[in-house]
């Protein structure tokens, strides 16, 4: 029998979605208007399809008449909240590409998102948790205190026009978020309407920032057409309906909040629950019993946090069916409680990278237990993938290669970055992931490593140039070397090998967190430090970090715990 290759091409007799964002929510709100289509327990709000879309529009004028023209960048700092969302789709029914900004990011990283992209308006909460976001950015641009708003040029933010706040008192300098929609002006408006009419579902709608090995944060551009879709056949492979209300945890920021959450939602006329600003395992059980919420999202840590929870059995889970895990793998015992405990009998796995939109491979509702936990499912409708050597040959099915995907999914590339897109993406438009896998008979894949160095922290993407470079800022640092170690409760947890400056003995781990906290996000920060004189290398002088994980596993008495 002739060796059949690890290539795998999506179909489905429901064609893609072309249409704009914008134009999707109108759909939704002409079909199911009437219907709830948001709930934000901890800010009392439930809002209609047709509410949404009202309060979308009038934003959206708004920013028009701010002078946002199709194409500027609009940065949104905040938490989980209702202003997110309703950003999200007045950024896009006004042609303005929403750029996501972590809720963990500190001064450094804030700045050089805003300046990569070049955003001229940012959108932010006054605080979230220990992080003074209106304090962080006064301090890069002091100029916004001392001039009115939309008036001042800040020196280190160059590109910034306007800091828009979601408080209801911003200090001097900013805009009120509300005050953007109060009263719109009836060209503003006009503008909108003929918007509607112009933008492209292939126009770029959204940035998210993605780290590389290689360097800093890259601004990965994604399309109209890209994110609506996969929202769509996410949400289609768990059977969505408008009578269903998804649970979303998750943050917004990140495209299982925004793509897989929202997008899956409204493009199935489903309705969208916040139990929080951030997870909180309670929180999340509160709405799912008080909201009858069919489906939920998270990442497998969460769901350990929620059934590990003391109060757990007295919550009432039984409206739950379905949902999806991503981010890490799910250990097989966890994911029955989650089939028994949790009633979610038709939960799915789902595997993708924020370059790709991000879904390429997700599970049946159907699917054997022993497939969801030990494979990433099936491909994505109307998406290529195939598994490929060192040599880019593609590989025999049950060989192991990285996996390559291309289609409608693929991000238009990395913004203002022409070398690491042509990286990323070959002259024939597949998608390299820097992850290895191999795919079965039947077409499932299993994610068995990764080419990078990419470390999976309780779902967050943690690259470990980017840690390295910045603990080389410390003085007392000659070299540093950052990787994954196995963690029962993260999965991975973020490890640091340091070498010290000639007579500069006195450092210690907690001087190094103390360095680090506040200046980089949390998730970020070393959790296991250790300080040495040499690192192990082979002859030709590369370092193995492998064998670094190993000592460290050793020297901890850490087993193995896979990863994804």
């Amino acid at each position: 029998m002739t060796p059949m290759p690890s290539y795998v091409a999506g179909t489905s007799d429901t064609p893609l979605l072309y249409q704009t964002i914008g134009n999707a929510l109108d759909t939704t709100a002409d079909q199911h208007g009437d219907r709830e289509a948001l709930i934000v327990r901890h800010q009392n709000i439930r809002w209609t399809y047709h509410e949404l879309r009202e309060r979308a529009d009038t934003l959206a004028a708004g920013l028009i008449d701010l002078g946002l023209i199709p194409g500027d960048r609009v940065g949104l700092w905040a938490p989980n909240c209702a202003e997110w969302v309703l950003t999200q789709f007045a950024t896009a029914k006004a042609g303005l590409v929403l750029v996501n900004i972590n809720p963990a990011y500190r001064l450094s990283e804030l700045e050089y998102a805003l300046n990569k992209v070049g955003c001229k308006a940012l959108i932010l909460a006054s605080e979230f948790k220990s992080s003074d976001y209106t304090g962080m950015l006064t301090q890069l641009a002091p100029e916004i205190e001392i001039a009115p708003a939309g008036k001042w040029h800040a020196k280190q933010l160059p590109d910034l026009k306007h800091a828009i706040s979601l408080s209801d008192n911003p200090p001097a300098g900013f805009i009120k978020f509300a005050a953007l929609s109060e009263n719109p002006s009836p060209a503003a408006q006009r503008k909108l309407s003929e918007l509607s009419t112009i933008l492209q579902p292939d126009d770029a709608i959204n940035i998210q920032f993605t780290s590389g090995t290689t360097g800093f944060p890259k601004g990965a551009t994604l399309s109209h057409h890209s994110i609506l879709n996969n929202g769509y056949f996410v949400a289609k492979r768990q059977s969505f309906t408008h009578n269903d209300k998804l649970c979303i945890p998750v943050p917004l920021y990140h495209c299982f909040g925004m793509v897989m959450g929202v997008l899956g939602c409204v493009t199935h006329g489903a309705c969208m629950v916040f139990p929080g600003e951030a997870f909180e395992p309670v929180s999340v059980l509160e709405a799912i019993q008080a909201e009858q919420c069919s489906a939920l999202y998270g990442v497998p840590t969460m769901f350990i946090a929620e059934l590990e929870h003391p109060q757990f059995k007295e919550f009432d889970l039984s409206s739950l069916r379905t949902g999806a895990m991503a981010g890490s793998p799910c250990p097989i015992e966890v994911m029955k409680r989650v089939i028994t405990e949790m009633h979610m009998s038709e939960v799915t796995i789902a595997y993708g990278m924020t370059e790709t939109a991000p879904v390429s491979f997700q599970s049946k509702k159907d699917d054997p237990i022993g497939k969801r936990v030990s494979t990433v499912g099936q491909i994505h409708p109307f998406v290529e993938v195939k598994i490929v050597d060192k040599q880019g040959c593609t590989v025999n099915r049950g060989m192991q290669g990285e996996l390559c995907t291309r289609g409608y999914s693929v991000m238009l590339g990395y913004w203002n970055d022409t070398d690491r897109t042509n990286e990323a993406i070959d002259t024939s438009g597949w998608m390299h992931t820097g992850d290895l896998a191999v795919m079965d008979d039947d077409g499932y894949a299993n994610i068995t490593g990764r080419l990078k160095d990419m470390i999976i922290r309780g779902g967050e993407n943690i690259y470990p140039r980017e840690i390295e470079e910045f603990l080389y800022t410390h003085p007392a640092v000659q070299d540093v070397q950052v990787f994954g170690i196995p963690d029962d409760k993260f999965g991975e947890e973020v490890c640091a090998w340091i070498i010290l400056r000639a007579g500069e003995k006195s450092l210690s781990a907690n001087d190094v967190t103390a360095f680090c906290n506040g200046k980089i996000a949390h998730y970020k920060v070393p959790r296991h430090i250790k300080f040495v004189d040499t690192y192990p290398m082979t002859v030709t002088g590369k370092i193995q970090k492998f064998v670094m994980r190993e000592t460290m596993r050793e020297e901890l008495s850490i087993s193995e715990v896979g990863t994804a």
